[in-house]
C-alpha cells in the first residue's frame, strides 16, 4: 500500500506527465480494441457504408470524449470560464491555452484508432464496395443480363467471402481498395506529425512571451486549486476533531456532575500540542456558517493576483536594515561604539 500511496502521489505531483501516461494508455487500448474488434460487414447496399464509415469515425469520437473525461483540468477549465470576475479578471488566452493543450492530449487515441482502421482496410472495403466498376478486373460476363439493383447487392457482397463466389474477383478488388486505404492512413500519419511539428516548432518561435505566461498562469491555476482543496481537507479535519473533543468533554463534564465524581487529572503537554495544532489549523473560522461564506467568498470573489507583504516582516526587515547600516557607519541603535582607550605613561629625567 506505501508503494501505490506514493505513487499516486507523485502522479498528483506531477500532472503533465500523468496526464501524458493516460493518453499512451487510451492509445494503446484503442489499438488492442481493435485487433479484438470482430469486424461484421452486414453485406447490404443500404448498410455497407453506414457500417463502414461509422467505424471509422463513431469510435474516435468515444475516445475523444473519454479523454475529456479523464482529464482533470476539464473541470478546472470549467470553473475557471463561468467563476464571477469578482477582484480577479479571466485571461481568455489562459483558457484557450488549457482547452488546446486538453485538446491535443485528448485526440491521441481517436489518432491511432483512424490509423489503424485505415491501415487494416476492412472498413474501406465495406463502405466502397458498391462503388467498384468490375469491368476493370477483367471478368466482363459477371454483371451481363442483371438488373442495377442486383448488381448492387452482388457488390455488397464482396466483403463476406462465404456470400461472393467469385474468389478471383474478390481477391483482386480487395487488395485494390485495402491499397486506397492503406494510402489514406499514411497521408493521415503525415499530416498529423506534420500539424504537431507546426505547432511544437512555429508557436514559440513568435509567440513566446505570451506562450510562456500563458503556460505559467494555467499551471497556477492548477495548482492552486490542488492547495485549495488540501487546505478545506485539513480545515475539515481538524474542524472534526475539536467538535468530537468538545463534544466528548462537555459529556464527561455533566457525567462527573451527575454522578457527584471531581477528577482533577491535567491533560499532558503532548495533547496540548495537539490541541494547539488543530485550533491553529481552523485559521479562526469556528462556526458552520462562517466556513460556508468562506467557501462562498472563494467562488463569487476570489483574490486579486497581488500579494501584500507581512507587516512583521517589514518591520523585522527594517529593524536588520538599520542595524546594518548603523554597524557599517559606526552606529547601532543610535549609540556609537564604546572604544577602548588605552593610557599611556610618559617619565622624563635629566641626566
Amino acid at each position: 500500500m506505501d508503494k501505490f500511496r506514493m505513487m499516486f502521489q507523485f502522479l498528483q505531483s506531477n500532472q503533465e506527465s500523468f496526464m501524458n501516461g493516460i493518453c499512451g494508455i487510451m492509445a494503446l487500448a484503442s489499438a488492442q480494441m481493435y485487433s479484438a474488434f470482430e469486424f461484421s460487414c452486414p453485406c447490404m447496399p443500404e448498410y455497407n457504408y453506414t457500417y463502414g464509415i461509422g467505424l471509422l469515425i463513431v469510435p474516435p469520437i468515444w475516445f475523444f470524449l473519454i479523454g475529456f473525461v479523464l482529464n482533470n483540468n476539464v473541470s478546472v477549465l470549467a470553473e475557471e470560464w463561468k467563476r464571477p470576475t469578482g477582484s480577479r479578471s479571466k485571461d481568455p488566452t489562459i483558457l484557450r491555452y488549457m482547452f488546446c493543450s486538453i485538446t491535443q492530449r485528448s485526440l491521441i487515441a481517436p489518432a491511432v484508432w483512424v490509423s489503424v482502421t485505415l491501415m487494416d482496410g476492412k472498413s474501406f472495403l465495406c463502405a466502397f464496395s458498391i462503388n467498384l466498376d468490375i469491368d476493370r478486373f477483367g471478368n466482363y460476363s459477371l454483371f451481363k443480363g442483371i438488373s442495377e439493383t442486383e448488381k448492387l447487392k452482388l457488390l455488397a457482397k464482396i466483403p463476406c467471402k462465404d456470400l461472393f463466389e467469385h474468389q478471383e474477383i474478390r481477391v483482386a478488388t480487395s487488395r485494390y481498395i485495402k491499397c486506397i486505404s492503406q494510402a489514406c492512413g499514411w497521408m493521415f500519419l503525415l499530416m498529423m506529425t506534420f500539424t504537431a511539428f507546426l505547432i511544437r516548432a512555429i508557436r514559440p518561435c513568435f509567440t513566446q512571451a505570451a506562450f510562456l505566461k500563458t503556460k505559467y498562469w494555467s499551471h497556477y491555476i492548477d495548482i492552486e486549486r490542488k492547495m485549495f482543496d488540501e487546505t478545506c481537507k485539513e480545515h475539515a479535519k481538524s474542524f472534526a476533531k475539536v467538535c468530537i473533543r468538545q463534544y466528548f468533554e462537555n459529556i464527561s463534564g455533566e457525567m462527573q456532575n451527575f454522578h457527584g465524581h471531581h477528577s482533577g487529572k491535567d491533560d499532558s503537554d503532548e495533547d496540548e500540542d495537539k490541541k494547539k495544532s488543530d485550533e491553529e489549523k481552523l485559521l479562526g473560522i469556528r462556526a458552520q456558517d462562517d466556513m460556508n461564506k468562506v467557501l462562498w467568498n472563494w467562488h463569487t470573489c476570489k483574490p486579486a493576483l497581488a500579494l501584500r507583504k507581512d507587516q512583521r516582516d517589514d518591520e523585522n526587515n527594517g529593524k536588520m536594515n538599520g542595524e546594518a547600516n548603523g554597524a557599517i557607519n559606526g552606529f547601532v541603535k543610535g549609540h556609537t561604539h564604546d572604544v577602548s582607550k588605552k593610557e599611556w605613561a610618559v617619565y622624563y629625567s635629566k641626566v
